[in-house]
């Protein structure tokens, strides 16, 4: 009996050969082909059948299309000593007039209580962070990305649900939805007001915490209950030292609808 030359071997082995056996006989030409006639663009190449070119392009994207960008883009707050190119340095004409070098920094913006904010775009799991090499590609002034970028988070949060708990007189609110914008959506005067309404009666203190980027909690701290501030500044602790994307260790507290570094 003749041996099966792939015996003991792979199964890509038998595939191939039983591929290369199940092909057509190929004819042989009973003339000349017609140099002069036109190239069939379906005609198969060395065996394959080009694909059809798709119709997207790189340029059809936020990253260089301010009109679909400007309905994504996002604010992100990052830990405090991260570098980047201050936005109040950021100007188009200056940007224009040195096009030729690369502008590949983040583009950074002071939030609240030193607090530095970065821009996002979302992009599948990542974010791309946008830098003074967009700004002059999409040809507009910093003040419009951050118009459009608080646009995006107020609606957002608009929908976004909180978390509400009570333990006896003590109550918490936390925003843990998961989508990348709990922590930062602190910047919003509605959710400033909001928090101070629903925690601040009564002469109680509200106490924030913004320890990692999917989290935003706040608590009520009454005048006979001091000592639960410092059980909340170790849950902000723990909750930053464990995370992926940490923000701030630090307390922070509402004082006349401002966000401020918590003084004991």
């Amino acid at each position: 009996m003749e041996r099966d030359p792939y015996e003991g071997g792979s199964d890509v082995g038998r595939d191939l050969a039983r591929d290369l056996g199940d092909e057509p006989p190929s004819s042989l030409r009973d003339a000349p082909p017609d140099i002069l006639s036109p190239i069939d663009e379906t005609a198969p190449v060395s065996g394959h059948v080009p694909r059809p070119q798709s119709s997207s392009s790189v340029v059809d994207s936020p990253e260089h299309d301010w009109a679909l960008a400007r309905d994504v883009i996002r604010p992100a707050f990052r830990p405090v000593g991260t570098q980047g190119l201050a936005i109040e340095d950021v100007q188009r004409d200056t940007l224009a007039q040195h096009a030729m070098q690369s502008h590949a920094q983040p583009v950074l913006d002071a939030g609240p209580a030193g607090l530095p904010v970065v821009y996002a775009i979302p992009a599948g799991g990542f974010d791309i962070m946008v830098n003074g090499d967009h700004l002059l590609s999409w040809g507009i002034e910093a003040v419009e990305l951050q118009d459009a970028a608080l646009r995006n988070l107020a609606a957002w949060a608009a929908t976004a649900p909180w978390t509400d708990e009570v333990s006896g007189e003590r109550h918490l609110i936390s925003s843990d939805t998961g989508d990348g914008m709990d922590a930062v959506r602190i910047l919003l005067p509605d959710v400033i007001a909001h928090l101070a309404n629903e925690l601040g009666g009564n002469g109680a203190r509200v106490l924030v915490g913004i320890p990692e980027r999917h989290l935003l909690t706040a608590a009520s701290l009454r005048p006979d209950d001091q000592g639960f501030a410092a059980l909340f500044a170790e849950f902000i602790l723990e909750q930053s030292g464990g995370a992926d994307e940490p923000i701030d260790r630090r307390v922070f507290e509402i004082v006349d609808g401002r966000l401020v570094e918590f003084s004991g």
